[in-house]
């Protein structure tokens, strides 16, 4: 590993670090959202909100099917960080090539999976019939690039848990702006290509996934982070333990998470196609409004797991106060913006005013979650860093399934409609906040520290 590219979080300025850490990370999170979001700009404007709906009825399924492997990502970012707070830098590698080989197989796995069972999951969410055969074209060939997504993922956890967070954001450049060449070219059949409509928006985003996890490939066996070796490529049972214990609680957590998707999801499909494409709409304003609250999260991450591994607990809590504390400066003055300028933001996805009727109204509702979403996001990160993944699915599955779940089915009963959704989205990470927070408080995710827990195991990861 090159010590140019990655960043030692045990020393210097918290607040400094948490920022410039995150820049990167926030320019990335938000190519990755315009890469997605592309494919909803092209397609609603250019195919109608019929199309809108089906690409936006589509991600909770990706959503539920990438969950168990990206709680896997987490657990090797949270390895890779704790082990180089610790300095076993053999652990480091061996976590980077055995985790991506792993999660390659398996996204191979969930493709097969996926295409199997998509249309039925389609039809078990009450997708309305005049847009069933879009989605389903969307799906099918969104599904193939699951592998490609897995492995790029996995190498951006990696290096984000060694504090590199410039060679994500590089790989994420390359493919944003292969997607946006590709998308009208499939989309709207500019010659020689055919017009394939939907369908050109999903091989567009799988083909620019496979060239990121290539070139992610090739730059971190480089970087001497992947060794392609047997003893590498299959770790010893202590490394499979340790990614296991970690990873099922997170990738629980992100099955729950994606579970309640579905059911929000399902919920909004009972009220037809123009507030599911309003939703739809919407929903891509509040990914980009989120990123830096999901930017400074996965800095909390990084942050905390390399000082707790290195033992340092005290000043692991200044991360998580100084975490907290940057994450809700910069969501206020998103929340202000989306509030005063819901109308425009919608605007950009439809022309169709209906549409942007609800979706104003989703975005001025849904504004007020921004900080107190920001500040659970900045607590679930700092106990995901610490090694404490079992915590974080527990208070997403009280935060979503007893709290925002509920709300939106009782409220969207009244007088209040689809709007009696939108405040369960206030009302979800409000609670949520106070739950990590609680938790936090309690100082018991210092118990949860995998490099003095597990110590044996640690050392045993070098074998």
């Amino acid at each position: 590993m090159k010590a140019g590219r990655v960043t030692d979080f045990t020393q210097g300025s918290i607040p400094r670090h948490l920022i410039v850490f995150s820049i990167p990370m926030l320019l990335g999170n938000l190519l990755q959202t315009f890469y997605n979001t592309v494919d909803s700009i092209w397609v609603g404007r250019f195919l109608g909100p019929e199309a809108l709906a089906a690409v936006s009825v589509s991600f909770p399924i990706v959503f539920l099917l990438v969950a168990f492997t990206t709680g896997l990502s987490m657990a090797a970012s949270v390895m890779v960080a704790q082990y180089f707070g610790a300095r076993e830098e053999e652990a480091v590698r061996r976590t980077a090539t055995a985790s991506t080989v792993l999660l390659t197989l398996i996204g191979l796995g969930l493709t097969v999976v996926g295409l199997v069972v998509h249309r039925g999951i389609l039809t078990l969410i009450r997708t309305p019939s005049g847009i069933m055969e879009l989605a389903t074209s969307y799906l099918f060939f969104f599904l193939l690039g699951l592998p490609f997504m897995f492995i790029y993922n996995n190498i951006g956890s990696v290096l984000r848990g060694a504090g590199d967070s410039k060679t994500p954001l590089l790989l994420l450049v390359y493919a944003t702006a292969l997607n946006i060449v590709l998308d009208p070219l499939l989309i709207l059949g500019v010659p020689p290509f055919p017009r394939l409509g939907v369908a050109g928006a999903a091989i567009a985003t799988t083909v620019s996934q496979g060239f990121s996890a290539l070139w992610g490939t090739i730059i971190l066996k480089r970087e001497r982070f992947f060794v392609f070796e047997r003893s590498h490529i299959i770790p010893c049972a202590s490394f499979v333990r340790t990614l296991f214990r970690l990873g099922l609680p997170a990738g629980a957590q992100q099955t729950i998470v994606s579970l309640g998707h579905l059911a929000m999801m399902s919920i909004v499909n009972g009220f037809g196609k123009t507030v599911v494409a309003a939703f739809g709409a919407a929903t891509r304003v509040d990914q980009f409004s989120f990123l830096p609250a999901l930017s400074f999260s996965l800095a909390i991450s990084s942050l905390a797991g390399q000082n707790v591994g290195a033992q340092n607990f005290t000043r692991a809590r200044e991360v998580a106060r100084w975490g907290a504390i940057v994450a809700a400066s910069f969501a206020l003055p998103v929340s202000v913006l989306v509030f005063f300028f819901a109308p425009q933001l919608i605007r950009i996805f439809t022309t169709d005013s209906e549409v942007i009727r609800a979706g104003v109204e989703y975005l001025r509702i849904v504004s007020f979650s921004y900080v107190p979403f920001a500040l659970m996001f900045a607590y679930n990160g700092f106990l995901r860093g610490a090694g404490d993944t079992f915590q974080t699915m527990v208070n997403t599955l009280l935060t979503l399934w007893l709290v925002r779940i509920p709300v939106a089915k009782l409220l969207s009963l009244t007088a209040l409609a689809e709007r009696g959704i939108w405040v369960s989205f206030v009302a979800g990470p409000t609670a949520g906040y106070l739950i990590a927070y609680l938790y936090y408080a309690s100082g018991r995710w210092e118990s949860k520290a995998i490099v003095r827990k597990d110590r044996e195991s640690f050392q045993q990861a070098a074998c």
